[in-house]
């Protein structure tokens, strides 16, 4: 079972950015961590608020590819793309969204840790229309339901 997740939470009202980042030790190996997690397709399984993911650019992941995402979010339905900025297998993964309701870039690391992996999630961007009026709603919802995913995470390594 993982640990308690902790989470550290921002918001600057002057811009209004929302920066979300939660960690947890996931009690699995990190090769096993980090390729389940890392890989895409998988995402729907392991994120509550997302319904499916299709690659736009052939697999496999790399810098530049494209993911379309299809999301539920704060009863909305959400429609985005992410292009990959970073990968370093088994390290780290960062993506920003080329498409879609606002920039948001998600970022996941990936370190060894007494009992399995130390994973972190990390979402911030600068929310604008609606969503920069319901940015401090928004961002305890992102820190509730990213900690959710992170612990579902683990659930699924389990029950593969």
């Amino acid at each position: 079972m993982a640990r308690s997740p902790s989470a550290a939470v921002q918001v600057d009202t002057q811009d209004v950015k929302v920066d979300v980042e939660v960690e947890a030790v996931i009690p699995f190996p990190l090769g096993e961590v980090a390729s389940y997690a890392g890989d895409p397709t998988n995402a729907p399984a392991w994120y509550a608020n997302i319904r499916s993911m299709t690659w736009r650019t052939p697999p496999p992941l790399a810098v530049g590819s494209r993911l379309d995402f299809e999301a539920r979010f704060l009863g909305r339905r959400l429609s985005y793309t992410y292009e990959v900025l970073d990968f370093e297998p088994g390290h780290r993964l960062v993506m920003l969204t080329a498409e879609g309701p606002f920039p948001m870039e998600t970022t996941y690391t990936w370190e060894p840790a007494p009992g399995g992996t130390f994973m972190k999630l990390r979402n911030s961007g600068a929310p604008s229309g609606f969503a920069k009026v319901a940015a401090p709603v928004m961002t305890r919802a992102m820190r509730g339901a990213m900690t959710k995913d992170l612990a579902r995470l683990s659930q699924q390594l389990a029950n593969r």
